[in-house]
């Protein structure tokens, strides 16, 4: 693999769709913490770095957060954005202050006469998205001023001969004219190569599986969602027969989840699957449970106790796998604490691992968001409808039914939920979603039904909009597609007797409930 260009998280809402834009002009990138030490980036031997924006002011000694000045020191491209734009100023010898002219949104952006490597190809004035209180009043020594803004008087400046650049407004907010070209263009100026694409990450995982993997055998876990179902589809490709694909059918899945995923890969791939239907023991153990991470945590260790029990079994046969192959994407990890990320929530398939696993772990999507797992599982040849179906948690309708898990109350959320998805689907908006679905609370309120008192459960609808599910925005639903499925859910879902749309992004909520 080529070498990645890191992106140092300053606190910054925009850190991943900073890596995801770099990703999207070919390049692999990482996202790594604010401390990272100038030994750490010459270990991970980087071809550029690219500091993200932060909610500090780099004059609040109490909490802005630094970056190693012996970084400054290694011969490294580095593109300051926004808090990272200052930050580079200041701890190169410039001024940052706070002027009282803070600009925040649509901004128009001047470029001036000085001559400019990274912004030679835009145009005069350009519509720029600002989020920022302080301003950079003087660049440091050998920087030129590149562009102004009426709010800041250094809104780009550059070192061409060191290769440092800064720009005050986000480049990789859709709202800034041009902003993904002067990605690829600083990604140009520090010589990145342009390899990352569908194949070489086809190519790479398939060549890390099989040096992984060795001549041993993998269980790989299915969940019905497209991240299993890619994981699967390319350690199939890296080892075939040596790999047995297992669907532990929790009770907790969507209608007709066994079915398809039966279909697609012992029909389509002739891959060896075996169904595990074991929807008694996780309700057994999910009873009277109410806690969101303990419900994750027990599902999460049931699921490697099944795995366990599928090995015994094919290792009586003297076809005992070594590896557990698992659908972890990027967005998991980072929830999840890895690196030097705060735990959001755990995923079952992350920090839900019990401590004795008896498998060595083989996670061929770790590195990538979703659309390019969804872009990787074209490219293996998955069928349209299961590259495109929505995200799924790995604990399934477990983290929709808030509360307590009852056989009930699952059988509830998922009529309520095929429901939702088929007056989705038929408006046409499956695509432009991200997620819609339905959440069942742990309240029941009264209602009135063919003259009668009910006293039933309220279904939630949740729609959102998002490029990654770091951040998501609620759906606009239009009013008459949110009637019908109001008025379906109410006639059609027994034990229904309300409905409400959920209208909170993230952040600061989470998509899902739990």
């Amino acid at each position: 693999m080529s070498r990645p260009v890191l992106v140092v998280d300053f606190g910054a809402q925009y850190a991943q769709l900073i890596a995801r834009r770099v990703r999207e002009a070919h390049v692999y990138s990482e996202i790594v913490p604010a401390a990272i030490t100038a030994a750490e980036v010459v270990a991970r031997d980087p071809v550029a770095l690219v500091l993200s924006g932060g909610p500090s002011s780099v004059y609040d000694a109490a909490g802005a957060p630094r970056l190693d000045p012996a970084i400054y020191e290694l011969d490294l491209p580095i593109l300051g954005i926004c808090y990272g734009a200052q930050l580079l100023a200041l701890q190169l010898g410039g001024t940052v202050e706070r002027t009282g002219a803070g600009e925040y949104g649509r901004t128009a952006v001047s470029r001036t006469p000085a001559p400019t490597s990274l912004l030679a190809a835009r145009p005069e004035l350009a519509t720029c998205w600002m989020s920022h209180g302080d301003a950079i009043t003087a660049p440091p020594p050998g920087f030129t001023v590149t562009a102004t803004s009426p709010g800041a008087p250094v809104a780009a400046l550059e070192d061409a001969v060191r290769r440092r650049y800064g720009v005050q407004f986000h480049p990789e907010v859709a709202h800034t004219e041009g902003g993904q070209a002067l990605i690829a263009r600083f990604l140009e100026l520090a010589g990145a190569e342009t390899t990352w694409t569908n194949a070489s990450i086809v190519d790479e995982q398939v060549a890390a599986v099989r040096a992984a993997v060795g001549d041993q055998r993998a269980l790989c876990a299915l969940s019905g969602g497209v991240d299993s179902a890619v994981a699967a589809a390319l350690v199939l490709k890296a080892i075939g027969d040596r790999l047995t694909c297992v669907f532990v059918d929790t009770g907790l899945m969507r209608a007709g989840e066994g079915a398809q995923i039966e279909a697609t890969f012992a029909d389509t791939f002739g891959a060896e699957l075996i169904h595990v239907r074991a929807a008694d023991r996780f309700l057994a153990a999910l009873a009277g449970v109410t806690d969101p991470e303990a419900k994750r945590k027990i599902i999460g260790e049931l699921f490697i106790r099944e795995f366990e029990a599928v090995a015994r079994d094919l290792a009586a046969h003297d076809a005992r796998p070594a590896f557990l192959v698992q659908g972890t994407l990027y967005p998991d990890v980072i929830e999840s604490g890895g690196g030097h990320a705060a735990t959001i929530k755990s995923h079952h398939n992350v920090g839900g691992l019990p401590a004795d696993l008896d498998f060595s772990l083989v996670e061929p999507l770790r590195r990538l968001f979703k659309d390019e797992v969804r872009a990787v599982g074209a490219q293996l040849g998955l069928p349209e409808a299961l590259v495109w179906r929505q995200p799924f948690p790995g604990p399934g309708l477990a983290v929709r039914v808030i509360g307590e898990v009852t056989p009930e109350r699952v059988a509830i959320v998922r009529a309520a939920d095929a429901v939702i998805a088929d007056e989705i689907a038929t408006a046409g908006l499956a695509r432009e979603l991200w997620q819609s679905f339905a959440v069942l609370p742990a309240l029941r309120t009264v209602g009135v039904m063919g003259d009668g008192r009910t006293y039933d459960y309220p279904i939630v609808i949740r729609a959102v909009t998002s490029e990654d599910a770091m951040t998501a925005d609620w759906a606009r639903l239009p009013y008459d597609l949110v009637e019908r499925i109001s008025s379906r859910l109410i006639r059609e879902v027994p034990g229904v007797n309300r409905v409400v749309l959920d209208v909170t992004s993230k952040p600061p909520g989470t998509i899902e409930w739990e």
